[in-house]
């Protein structure tokens, strides 16, 4: 095969960046979602400097147009979609179940689970057309576990898991498969947020058995390798990139 053909969602910080400079590095050609022009186009002049044929399109998950219109780009631009990783995502408003609404509860599964959805349905429809894909969902140990606090978020990662092992099943006779990566507390931008403290950033990072934070090249490593050839014969498959927090 040529240079695969790679979109990524949420691809303008953190885990979804550093993915889209690792898919690059190893020659592949990468079309960058997200919904901040100027970001964008910085992110796109950077992976082109590697070599990568990359693009940007201004797309929001949580609406349906820019998804569909997302993918048919990413197929007209390169004639075909090989990998593509639905990181985009939030974390919501943390904070106890008697502090949620029904706007806390939309703001955090429009982005987390409708987006997933939606970049899911177009996604496979264009792969089933060329009988070959890799999806890979980004998920969090929060899509396996609970968490004071968190309600929100981690019923949005719970569905995440769900839906890639449901959507594998469904996909598998048609040459495409799906996984989902899995962080633990990793260095972005995110996790400041959610943990708002230096005290509860050292809490988490003292549940880690590896001793510190992931970092965003951490998962893209993982990333990378889930999507690929190396991985072939693995498919609805969660893989854990945590340092052994959720070690059983």
């Amino acid at each position: 095969m040529d240079k695969p053909v790679v979109l990524i969602t949420g691809a303008l910080t953190g885990i979804g960046r550093a993915a889209a400079v690792a898919f690059a590095e190893k020659s592949a050609n990468v079309v960058v979602a997200g919904r901040r022009d100027e970001a964008g186009k910085t992110l796109t002049e950077e992976l082109r400097a590697l070599g990568s044929e990359a693009e940007f399109i201004n797309t929001d998950v949580r609406h349906e147009d820019d998804v569909r219109a997302m993918v048919d780009e990413a197929v007209r631009r390169f004639g075909r979609l090989d990998v593509a990783v639905n990181n985009a995502g939030t974390e919501g408003r943390p904070g106890p179940i008697t502090d949620q609404t029904a706007e806390t509860y939309n703001e955090t599964f429009e982005t987390n689970v409708l987006g997933v959805i939606l970049s899911m349905k177009h996604e496979v429809r264009a792969m089933r057309e060329q009988g070959s894909g890799s999806i890979v969902n980004i998920s969090s140990t929060y899509g396996h576990e609970g968490g004071a606090g968190a309600s929100v978020y981690v019923g949005s990662k719970h569905a995440v898991e769900g839906l890639t092992k449901s959507v594998a099943l469904e996909v598998a006779a048609s040459g495409i498969r799906v996984n989902a990566v899995a962080p633990g507390p990793t260095d972005t931008g995110m996790l400041d947020r959610f943990t708002g403290t230096p005290e509860n950033m050292a809490d988490m990072v003292a549940r880690v058995p590896l001793g510190r934070l992931g970092l965003s090249e951490d998962l893209a490593d993982a990333i990378v390798f889930i999507a690929s050839e190396d991985a072939s014969f693995i498919t609805g498959h969660i893989l854990n990139v945590d340092g052994g927090m959720t070690v059983v």
